[in-house]
């Protein structure tokens, strides 16, 4: 790993090499995006992606039987579920339990998520609804700022929303780096050829994707002299993402998976 900082073009050959080395579809099984993987139909891949994302902390293998067990409980059949289930179908998530999100949050995520499908037939309209996307400033990483921080009132603006569910929707607007969901917006907006993000949303771009930031992403960041402000939160991620977009402007986000990979398993 290199210990001081790497002159622009021998970064970018650096990160693009790693980048693509970890862009298979070998990554797919062991990584929470193996979840959404086990589906076909946009809408299932959408809501098995938000639970993936949202449970997406601890153990790898921990969180994909987490949302096994969740899904199981769906009938492996999300959409559906959220359309058609009875007040009976969700006793089984009384039981539910993964680290701090427990009954309270799952209830609460399919009573929203029912009631948003019933009147939507894509997630993705929650982010971009009401967002100017031709408006010359929010081309940038401002229109992902305020797409999260219209999701999150969204999200909660149902009159028995439990304030202990908040913490599991985090926003910009409580300065977090929002990694959950910087990471399900890479799965639902990047495509390429490699078979591992979807690319199923159109009216986000690439290059308006931030970055998702966990512990790996982070120390590996700060080696690589990509990061220089203190602590984690939405602006250490807004400095990461400008900096990748030196690297490539139409897909910051690509390099993800250079430094996940690298934080991960190259210890």
């Amino acid at each position: 790993m290199p210990g001081q900082k790497l002159p622009i073009d021998q970064l970018r050959d650096f990160l693009n090499a790693k980048a693509w080395h970890y862009n298979t579809i070998n990554f797919i099984e062991s990584d929470p995006i193996s979840i959404p993987h086990r589906f076909k139909r946009k809408q299932d891949i959408e809501i098995a992606g938000f639970f993936a994302a949202t449970l997406a902390w601890g153990q790898r293998a921990t969180i994909i039987n987490k949302c096994n067990e969740l899904l199981a409980m769906m009938d492996n059949q999300p959409h559906a579920f959220m359309l058609h289930h009875q007040l009976s179908d969700l006793k089984p998530f009384t039981k539910f339990k993964h680290r701090t999100f427990n009954a309270t949050d799952a209830l609460y995520f399919i009573e929203r998520l029912s009631t948003f499908y019933r009147a939507h037939a894509s997630l993705e309209v929650a982010f971009v609804q009401n967002l100017n996307l031709t408006q010359p400033a929010l081309r940038d990483v401002f229109l992902i700022e305020q797409a999260l921080i219209q999701f999150n009132k969204m999200f909660f603006d149902l009159p028995d929303a439990p304030v202990r569910t908040q913490k599991h929707v985090s926003t910009p607007a409580r300065k977090s780096a929002c990694k959950r969901l910087n990471m399900f917006l890479r799965w639902m907006v990047r495509q390429d050829t490699r078979g591992v993000d979807f690319g199923i949303w159109k009216n986000i771009s690439p290059s308006q994707l931030v970055c998702p930031c966990d512990v790996h992403v982070e120390r590996i960041a700060r080696k690589l002299k990509l990061i220089s402000r203190k602590g984690m939160n939405w602006q250490t991620a807004i400095e990461l993402t400008t900096n990748l977009r030196k690297l490539d402007a139409t897909d910051p986000v690509l390099y993800d998976f250079a430094l996940f990979g690298m934080g991960v398993m190259e210890r």
